[in-house]
């Protein structure tokens, strides 16, 4: 049996929204690749988030929950899918990457496809015509969405991936093929952007010309990075006590590169450091926001208690 989106985020099926996110972040840090050795992280990752994404929706797991209770509903319908599959809930249909990677080698990261109402109408716009149209008619758009990792933003990249199209045969009736499409991640890709793949929507009619596809791109969800006004970007960075009160250098890994940053004298935590440009590097460049987190060090031994004793009794702290 195949395994379901309970199972890969590895919580039971009455899991809160708390308990489901929680997992969610674990796995995310455990499988991402560019930390993680495991040779699947890529493809574990995509299943992680494609989980993550119907779970976290409340409408879209109970369309879910509802599917994997009665997998065989909607056996009979006329949009031309046979049974419902739960990986279809929620009203579209999600695809998978492939493996492979293209061009400059840098990390696309995990990226999953999402068609909404992808091909929906296509039963109802061609294959139960009774009239049909003399002249050429040209194929609908269709809309799909794009998950990628911020590297892909900084970097560029491309990628392929397969899925099963609809195609009208000679006599009007409704098939699907297997096809392979490349799609090249511009670097300085913002949210809400959208890729147009030319003659890849829905099939024309009568020698019309096929629609087009638009990916419309969104950011995986990342416990390190948060995206903001599209293009500017924030991290979290940890900062010793003392570099915050007495200022100092420090580098920092980004998704920019490593930057050398200077920490300003008496700095406190939830303080955000502004480096210009450092953002989303679109037409005009988004901002990198480094919010400072003072880490305290633990008292775990007699010297550590006395340093921060000594500490005390400098600054009058003592009850």
């Amino acid at each position: 049996m195949a395994k379901t989106y309970y199972d890969i985020l590895g919580v039971a099926q009455n899991a809160s929204a708390a308990d489901i996110k929680k997992a969610y972040h674990r796995l995310v840090r455990q499988y991402h690749p560019d930390i993680s050795k495991d040779p699947d992280a890529d493809k574990k990752t995509s299943e992680i988030n494609q989980a993550y994404n119907t779970l976290k929706d409340p409408e879209k797991r109970a369309a879910y929950d509802a599917a994997l209770a009665n997998p065989f509903a909607g056996q009979a319908g006329d949009a031309g899918f046979g049974g419902f599959d739960p990986r279809q809930a929620g009203g579209y249909r999600e695809y998978h990457f492939d493996d492979s990677r293209f061009g400059d080698g840098q990390p696309f990261g995990s990226g999953d496809f999402r068609f909404d109402d992808i091909f929906s109408a296509f039963g109802h716009a061609h294959g139960g015509r009774t009239q049909r149209p003399s002249g050429p008619v040209k194929g609908e758009d269709q809309h799909a969405e794009l998950a990628i990792d911020i590297a892909a933003a900084y970097q560029g990249s491309e990628r392929s991936f397969s899925l099963d199209m609809p195609t009208l045969t000679a006599q009007g009736e409704m098939t699907y093929t297997r096809k392979t499409l490349h799609v090249k991640i511009p670097k300085g890709i913002i949210e809400g952007q959208q890729i147009r793949l030319r003659g890849q929507g829905l099939p024309g009619f009568n020698g019309g010309e096929n629609g087009d596809l638009y990916l419309k791109i969104r950011f995986h969800e990342n416990p390190a990075h948060y995206i903001k006004d599209r293009k500017d970007v924030y991290q979290h960075i940890r900062v010793m006590p003392w570099t915050a009160a007495l200022g100092g250098s420090l580098e920092v890994m980004t998704p920019a590169g490593k930057l050398h940053v200077t920490i300003p004298a008496n700095s406190k935590s939830g303080q955000n450091l502004r480096l210009k440009g450092k953002g989303i590097p679109a037409k005009e460049p988004g901002d990198l926001y480094l919010t400072i987190h003072i880490d305290l060090p633990q008292a775990n031994s007699d010297a550590d208690r006395a340093a921060w004793e000594q500490l005390a009794a400098h600054y009058g702290a003592r009850g």
